[in-house]
């Protein structure tokens, strides 16, 4: 696997996909899960090289830093980025951070910290409401309840993952269970430490990037929301929000043809 020097010392890892096109570093969320979860993102090394980049255990302000060694070290003028979930508050840092740094930067389904925007109890309980038909739910919510208080049996997690997919059938279950199998414990304390966001300060950051965004919401996803995500767009000079029909928050794993749709066309 390729690896860089960290400006503290440390060994940053990354693989590539080769496709086609130039290089789109490639974001993974979780926090900090293995970009294995990613796959090829639908197909997506057909039309684009990859370079799905590994992030190092610390704060994601911290890697902010490291995404700009990663830069340097490939010896590109400005990185076209793909971020997925938690990931995006890492994006949306860089972007504030180094604007002209930025060629085209894509947010799938991304996590919105770093810009001040948390889920509303209202959110919480209208998502529960939109998917209460389904017939996963009761067993996925007594999981999602059994982990709220301190279950965290693969068993429990896997049955709760439901509410991350548009379809609970075999393929959501089989990448669920690797998603699973990648976390890593105490995961969300060491990316998000306190002081890691200043959102006044990102979002007038974000306000200066010049580079085209696109925005990924999945319309049976918890968060964000396509409200949360046109809130989103408008904090950018030049961004697209785009609502993927039936999918979740792995629009790729849920209808990868769609999902290379939205974000082929974006990218190349």
């Amino acid at each position: 696997m390729p690896a860089l020097i960290a400006d503290d010392g440390s060994d940053l890892t990354y693989r590539i996909l080769k496709g086609s096109g130039e290089p789109v570093i490639c974001l993974p969320g979780g926090p900090l899960l293995s970009t294995r979860y990613l796959g090829n993102l639908g197909g997506l090394d057909e039309y684009r090289e990859l370079v799905m980049f590994e992030l190092p255990q610390r704060g994601v302000d911290e890697v902010v830093g490291d995404l700009e060694a990663l830069r340097l070290h490939l010896g590109i003028e400005r990185l076209d980025i793909l971020a997925h979930s938690a990931s995006g508050n890492l994006a949306m840092l860089y972007a504030a951070a180094f604007p002209d740094r930025i060629g085209k930067l894509a947010l799938v389904t991304p996590g919105l910290r770093a810009v001040g925007m948390p889920p509303t109890d209202e959110e919480f309980f209208a998502f529960f409401e939109r998917r209460s038909s389904e017939a996963w739910y009761a067993e996925a919510r007594s999981a999602l309840d059994a982990v709220g208080a301190g279950d965290d049996s693969p068993a429990v997690n896997l049955a709760a993952a439901a509410f991350q997919y548009g379809r609970w059938d075999e393929a959501a279950q089989r990448h669920a269970a690797g998603v699973s199998e990648e976390t890593i414990a105490g995961a969300a304390a060491i990316f998000y430490p306190d002081g890691a966001f200043d959102a006044p300060a990102t979002i007038a950051g974000l306000a200066r990037l010049d580079a085209e965004v696109l925005i990924v919401v999945g319309e049976k996803d918890f968060f964000p929301t396509m409200c949360r995500g046109e809130q989103l767009a408008n904090l950018f000079p030049h961004a697209t929000m785009v609502v993927q029909e039936g999918a979740g928050h792995y629009p790729w794993i849920d209808d990868a043809t769609e999902f290379i749709s939205i974000v082929g066309p974006f990218l190349v």
